[in-house]
């Protein structure tokens, strides 16, 4: 009865309903990245009735991620982002099991690590980083939600297990000498906050059998004009990470 009363606007909706919810509830999400954009998108995941979320972040708060990462206070300077929140997610939603990892992740580290996960949610902030979950997506057989945000810029892509489309080295491999991050080009506080809700929005989607439009594609917002572009993501025959050669 409870949870019926917690998700009745859920259940309102003519696309939902309690197999929608339960398949949601029986997900897993290995959530890395706890800097804007992934701290505007956990507390929606938790929210929302996910069963299971690992937090992934090595970085602790500073007094500069306060006005854009909303799960923080003064209280939390010094401390590691992903126990504070994890504590506080905890309290968003007691049904969801919650745990964190205080650590860098890379593909060897995964290595094995992604077995029990349904879908890698993908909220750092650095290339590197993404392209090392994508190869341990790839490698694992893992699908991948991406997002990023950066000067009055964002992106969301998803990557389907697929063995013809693309995956998100397909597209950042040109963009190696183009790196950016809020730590040297700035970011405004809303615009994380926008990408974020709707990534979670398309994993909520994702793990509830909804579907996504957003597979092999990237969408691009430009926070300055507000305005959306959809762009296709070719396969690349020669991507170090999917293609058929290797």
């Amino acid at each position: 009865m409870a949870e019926q009363l917690r998700y009745s606007r859920h259940f309102l909706l003519s696309q939902w309903d309690e197999d929608c919810q339960q398949q949601l509830e029986e997900k897993k999400v290995l959530l890395v990245g706890l800097g804007g954009v992934g701290s505007a998108a956990a507390p929606y995941l938790v929210s929302s009735g996910l069963g299971h979320l690992t937090l992934v972040d090595f970085d602790q708060v500073s007094l500069s991620n306060l006005p854009r990462q909303l799960l923080y206070q003064d209280a939390d300077l010094g401390l590691a982002k992903a126990a504070v929140a994890e504590r506080k997610l905890q309290l968003v939603n007691p049904g969801c099991m919650l745990q964190s990892w205080h650590e860098q992740v890379t593909a060897d580290s995964l290595n094995h690590r992604l077995a029990d996960f349904d879908l890698v949610f993908d909220c750092t902030d650095n290339l590197n980083s993404r392209q090392q979950l994508q190869l341990a997506c790839y490698q694992q057989q893992k699908p991948l939600l991406t997002a990023a945000a950066v000067r009055l810029e964002g992106q969301i892509s998803y990557f389907p297990v697929s063995a013809t489309g693309p995956c998100y080295c397909c597209y950042s491999s040109a963009l190696a000498q183009q790196e950016f991050s809020c730590l040297d080009q700035g970011v405004l506080s809303p615009l994380v906050g926008v990408i974020g809700s709707l990534a979670a929005l398309e994993a909520v989607k994702i793990l509830a059998g909804l579907g996504s439009e957003l597979a092999g594609q990237l969408w691009c917002f430009d926070a300055l004009f507000s305005q959306w572009q959809q762009v296709q993501i070719i396969k690349n025959p020669h991507c170090p990470v999917c293609s058929a050669a290797l």
